[in-house]
Order: C-alpha cells, then sequence, then structure tokens
C-alpha cells in the first residue's frame, strides 16, 4: 500500500460503556473468561483518550482489568489494570471514579483496524461495575 502524506486527525468523539458482574479468572492465559467487550476500533484504527469505572453498587476492593484482542476476542491479552477501591453505596456519599491512569489525552491507547478492547473485574460485582471509554476512530 502507498504511503499516504496527509496526517489523519481523529475528529469525532465517542463514548462507549460496558457492565462487568462476573469476576474474569485466567488472566495468565490468552483467554481471560468473564470479560466483557468496550469497544471495537474503526477500519482506520482508533484512539483511546480515557478509561474510568464506577461501581453499581457496594463493593470491596477490586482489581480493574483491560485486554487487548487482535483477532475479533479469540486472544485477550491483559495490557492494563487499575484498582477500585472498596465503597459502600449510600444515597449521602458520593461513588468514587476509578481512572486507568496509564491512558490519557498525553497517553492514549492507539488501536489498529479492528482492535478491540475488553474489560473485566478480578471480584464479582452482583451490580456490576460500569466503565467507559472515550475515543475517535481515525
Amino acid at each position: 500500500m502507498a504511503k499516504i502524506y496527509t496526517a489523519p486527525f481523529a475528529q469525532t468523539p465517542k463514548t462507549a460503556t460496558a457492565v462487568a458482574t462476573a469476576a474474569t479468572a485466567d488472566i495468565a492465559t490468552d483467554a481471560p473468561t468473564n470479560t466483557v467487550e468496550l469497544l471495537t476500533a474503526g477500519a482506520e484504527g482508533a484512539i483511546v483518550t480515557r478509561i474510568t469505572a464506577i461501581p453499581r453498587g457496594t463493593v470491596t476492593a477490586s482489581s480493574l482489568l483491560l485486554f487487548l484482542s487482535k483477532d475479533d476476542g479469540t486472544t485477550r491479552r491483559l495490557v492494563d489494570s487499575a484498582l477500585m477501591a472498596a465503597h459502600t453505596v449510600a444515597a449521602t456519599t458520593a461513588i468514587p471514579v476509578t481512572e486507568f491512569e496509564s491512558i490519557s489525552e498525553t497517553t492514549p491507547i492507539r488501536l489498529e483496524a479492528g482492535d478491540i478492547l475488553y474489560v473485566g473485574s478480578m471480584v464479582a460485582a452482583a451490580d456490576g461495575i460500569a466503565f467507559t471509554a472515550q475515543w475517535m476512530d481515525y
């Protein structure tokens, strides 16, 4: 394929969400269980600038996981994690948001066309943990 010298810029902001409830296991393999698809990069690839998680109910401390698949989900490799602190959800308290701190506007994840990001939690959460991504296709 010939090189194109016009710089591609991501232009349309997108958000994606996913909810994980079951505990992710087998993370030392390429086929972890109980992961949930968060987003799929478009035909020209994508740039992900933020991923967060928030519990939808009371949770114990939980290791949150981010996986990358380059083959339609068959192989899912661990690429990042974050620690969600224990929290009791109550009508009089704010629910803390957990950031995947290595992902930001200045240090985004750049995805190839068709790459898929999956998320999971090492601890089951009956009410679920809602993950959100901010991203753009090229």
